[in-house]
């Protein structure tokens, strides 16, 4: 009797069968799939650190008698340089390749915070905290995931960025209660040990499973017609980086992008990642309840995320933009209201609302880029991010002087929420690119 593998007789004569092999081979994930869930656990990975600053003001502010302001400062330095790296990082991931790039970024952060644990001096927080984790952690910023979705996917882009951006909120849901727990209970050196652990820990998943090209493992892009040729490694990549930047200026839609993005930056990292939960101490609220807090924004952040990548697929990016920032802005204003030593249901209701919103802009910035600047999106995405991380190290800074200042973070919330509302004007003001009538034959 014949085989598994033997013919089978038809109408048409006889048809050979599948193989188990070429049937599983049918039925699975395309690979970009994978791809884009060793960058979701990357990114998580990564995330870990940015959770943990808001935690430490009060800490360190006690142990070192250092000034809020200070301690601000490395806050802000680390911010500026996640943006800055974010387009090198872009550039040099086209040049070496995605996997190295990642690689050396989570060693470089892990070596930063583990270091911390020695400081004894303001330039030491400035140096591991400001200088090492800032490159690092910007190596693998939000133009990482812009590269892989576009290097990997043509359909399903704004749902996969979505998903990705969302996984910085997942890292701050899993590690925010955490890292509180342990700065509350065992001081805040075992905590920043901990975020050191995790960023090695996703290292090896990195250099095993992440690839940097669809051409690497014979496929197409998941959604293409046809088969892309891995291209030549692109030297000068900080050239490239700064030719692009140079191109994008000359440019009206770069400005209005970032800007927006430099005011979605103040209202969350600088604003309320960085401060939320020392202004709610004030108020006599528990930290470790104040961390539950924003450890329940990266909940509603996830969702929030791959809705607004799932609306930026369907509707007017420019508009999505719009309301999100009028939204946020309206919220800053009675977050002063909301202050009190227990968490009230108007509090989990701003706590709820504010996550929805808190990087849903990401797609729509995304999509608006690759819409206006095609191939070069993602270096030019890199310094939009830039911007919005200047925003955050800003008000980061400035939200320790007022606190030192006014003894409140009031005027903080009010101004915030004025910027938000300017970012949802400068969206609407965004041109479409103008596409090329078609031409009749």
């Amino acid at each position: 009797m014949p085989g598994p593998a033997a013919e089978k007789s038809g109408a048409d004569g006889p048809r050979p069968l599948r193989t188990r092999r070429s049937r599983f081979r049918a039925r699975r994930p395309h690979w970009a799939w994978f791809v884009a869930a060793v960058t979701f656990v990357t990114i998580t990975g990564a995330a870990a650190f940015r959770s943990l600053p808001g935690l430490l003001i009060d800490p360190l502010h006690e142990e070192f008698h250092w000034t809020r302001g200070t301690i601000g400062l490395a806050v802000s330095v680390n911010l500026v340089l996640y943006g800055l790296t974010a387009p090198f990082a872009a550039a040099l991931m086209d040049r070496f390749g995605i996997r190295r790039v990642v690689a050396a970024a989570l060693t470089v952060i892990a070596v930063g915070s583990g270091a911390t644990v020695w400081m004894t001096a303001a330039w030491q927080l400035l140096l591991c905290w400001g200088l090492l984790v800032g490159l690092g952690s910007g190596s693998m910023a939000l133009a990482f995931a812009a590269t892989v979705t576009n290097r990997w996917f043509v359909e399903r882009r704004g749902l996969v960025t979505g998903i990705l951006t969302a996984a910085s909120a997942s890292g701050q849901l899993i590690f925010l209660p955490l890292l509180s727990w342990i700065v509350q209970n065992h001081d805040w050196r075992p905590a920043a040990v901990t975020v050191a652990l995790a960023a090695l820990a996703v290292v090896p998943f990195v250099w095993l499973l992440l690839r940097d090209h669809p051409a690497d493992v014979g496929l197409k892009p998941y959604g293409a017609e046809e088969f892309v040729e891995k291209p030549a490694p692109t030297p000068g990549a900080a050239t490239r980086a700064v030719r692009v930047l140079l191109s994008a200026v000359r440019t009206g839609p770069f400005w209005l992008l970032a800007g927006t993005f430099a005011i979605c930056g103040a209202s969350t990292n600088g604003l309320i990642q960085t401060h939320f939960v020392p202004a709610a101490h004030d108020e006599r609220m528990p930290i470790t309840a104040a961390a539950s807090l924003l450890a329940v924004i990266g909940v509603f952040d996830v969702v929030g995320t791959i809705a607004s990548g799932w609306f930026t697929d369907r509707f007017d990016a420019r508009r999505l933009l719009a309301v999100y920032y009028a939204l946020r802005g309206v919220s800053l204003l009675f977050l002063p209201l909301l202050l009190y030593p227990s968490v009230r249901p108007s509090m989990l209701f701003f706590i709820v609302f504010y996550g929805l919103d808190w990087v849903a802009t990401v797609p729509p910035t995304l999509a608006l880029c690759r819409e206006q600047y095609g191939d070069d999106s993602a270096i030019v995405f890199g310094w939009v991010l830039a911007s919005h991380q200047v925003g955050a190290a800003v008000v980061a800074f400035l939200g320790g002087v007022a606190r030192d200042t006014f003894g409140s973070y009031d005027v903080m919330w009010y101004a915030s929420g004025a910027l938000c509302a300017a970012a949802a004007l400068m969206a609407l003001v965004i041109r479409r690119r103008p596409v090329a009538p078609a031409v009749a034959v």
